[in-house]
């Protein structure tokens, strides 16, 4: 096996759709914890999830005059909270109920002195169960999360080196836990009319500020089941007439029910040159995008080192 093929791995969603159902899950249990204590910041950004070398990290978030983290270890597997005052605990991620880790994670949490109150519904899940009652989904296989982070961390690198040709405003690179992906996106620094969408125990109000302004976005998400296979996407907001039929590189198309460009991440991994086949669906997409909304790329955009 070549470098590369060990880098970007396999990770078809048939073989790990429980493990996938349950990780889901218990990141969005983090992520209220994030969203619980930190401050709003635009298009929510102040509740991702980032790529670590081990694994997902919420950073560090306040709580009074201390502060406090969360990491997913996927190396070792497991959970690790850290204070700023040197408490540490911890849980070992293992086959266990969402109940069961929501449970626990939270008497953790009272343990070091960080009580937390959350709303234990998920989020974009449809048929959720709250957390506390959620003995359904209990399934962990060690490695397949395991392919999954090093699959993101590949995801992580590419989508930062597009992040950086971008001179207007930029999201992080970050990892969205109600939709489970990792994304970037791009501004053209127009307000966008009112999103009218919602989403699964998801208010219109939550979607109007994350979509407040024009954006071009792309990420990568392991699958779920409408696209049963995990896949590179992206999509404009507000959609610009006639985007649907851009021409995107390399082999990627058009899923109109989700109103989205879908590149089969088989087809980047399989490939000679996996980062430049990514990073062209990227800027094909960001340039389809751009030109048929008008932005003003010439301000927008850093020019290539000579």
């Amino acid at each position: 096996m070549t470098d590369t093929a060990e880098a970007w791995q396999s990770l078809p969603f048939a073989e790990w759709r429980d493990t996938c159902a349950t990780l889901h899950l218990w990141t969005q249990v983090v992520g209220k914890i994030r969203l619980a204590q930190a401050p709003l910041i635009n298009h929510w950004w102040q509740v991702p999830l980032y790529v670590t070398a081990r694994g997902l990290t919420t950073s560090p978030m306040p709580h009074g005059t201390r502060s406090f983290q969360i990491d997913f270890d996927f190396i070792d597997h497991r959970l690790v909270i850290a204070a700023s005052d040197g408490a540490t605990a911890g849980l070992a991620l293992e086959p266990r109920s969402v109940a069961d880790f929501h449970r626990e994670v939270m008497a953790r949490l009272m343990s070091m002195g960080l009580p937390v109150k959350i709303w234990t519904m998920p989020v974009e899940i449809e048929g959720a169960i709250p957390f506390e009652r959620d003995n359904a989904h209990a399934s962990y296989d060690r490695a397949a999360a395991n392919r999954f982070w090093r699959i993101l961390i590949e995801c992580e690198r590419v989508l930062t080196r597009f992040r950086a040709r971008f001179l207007g405003k930029v999201s992080p690179v970050h990892f969205f836990w109600g939709s489970f992906d990792l994304a970037v996106t791009r501004f053209s620094g127009r307000r966008a009319p009112p999103h009218t969408g919602t989403a699964p125990h998801l208010a219109n109000w939550v979607m109007r500020e994350a979509y407040s302004h024009e954006v071009s976005s792309v990420g990568f998400w392991p699958g779920d089941e409408t696209v049963p296979m995990p896949a590179f996407y992206a999509y404009a907001y507000p959609e610009p007439e006639g985007f649907d039929r851009t021409t995107v590189r390399p082999g990627a198309y058009w899923h109109k029910e989700m109103g989205e460009f879908i590149l089969p991440y088989e087809r980047v991994r399989e490939d000679a040159a996996p980062d430049d086949r990514l990073l062209e669906f990227c800027e094909s997409t960001y340039a389809g995008a751009a030109d048929l909304a008008r932005w003003n790329r010439a301000e927008l955009e850093r020019r290539a080192a000579p």
